[in-house]
This record gives C-alpha cells, sequence and structure tokens, in this order.
C-alpha cells in the first residue's frame, strides 16, 4: 500500500468480513 500513516480513514462494516480485514490491514500501516 501507499505511505498512510497518520492519515485517517473510516471503515464501516469493521466487525467482521471484509470490513475487519480492511481495518487490520490498514491498522498495519500506522493509519489512524
Amino acid at each position: 500500500m501507499k505511505d498512510f500513516e497518520g492519515k485517517t480513514a473510516v471503515v464501516t462494516g469493521a466487525a467482521s468480513g471484509i470490513g475487519y480485514g480492511l481495518a487490520e490491514k490498514l491498522a498495519q500501516e500506522k493509519m489512524q
């Protein structure tokens, strides 16, 4: 992924499924 450190994202549906996986990946990229 591009450099997302310090950026903010809103992920809806992050409780399970694709939303959860996306939230996990964004957290690994140090996104808020």
